[in-house]
């Protein structure tokens, strides 16, 4: 999150940051990054999060399932998950936000 707000700023590129962790998730926006990505990137299946899940939920889990885990657990998800227009992209690369904003 600090590399794309200092790469944002560095641009002068005003955003609007919504702290999914304190305010919680934007359902429409979930839906429609879990349509473009899927749940299997949309998820951050690396982080103690996800660890703590149950096996069986990890084994079962689909989008509508995402949304549910999301919504009780925000740091699930990968960050930043960045909404330019139609479309979402997820993490931070110095090359695709020259891509995005350039």
């Amino acid at each position: 999150m600090k590399k794309a707000f200092k790469w944002l700023d560095a641009q002068n590129i005003a955003y609007d940051f919504h702290d999914y962790k304190k305010i919680g998730i934007d359902e429409d926006v979930l839906k429609q990054a879990l349509t473009q990505h899927g749940w299997e990137n949309v998820i951050n299946r690396r982080g103690t999060t996800w660890r703590k899940l149950p096996q069986e939920t990890q084994d079962s889990m689909n989008d509508d399932q995402a949304i549910a885990i999301a919504a009780e657990n925000p740091s699930i998800l990968k960050r930043p998950l960045l909404k330019q227009g139609n479309d979402i992209f997820l993490g931070f690369k110095d090359s695709e936000y020259e891509e995005i904003f350039g």
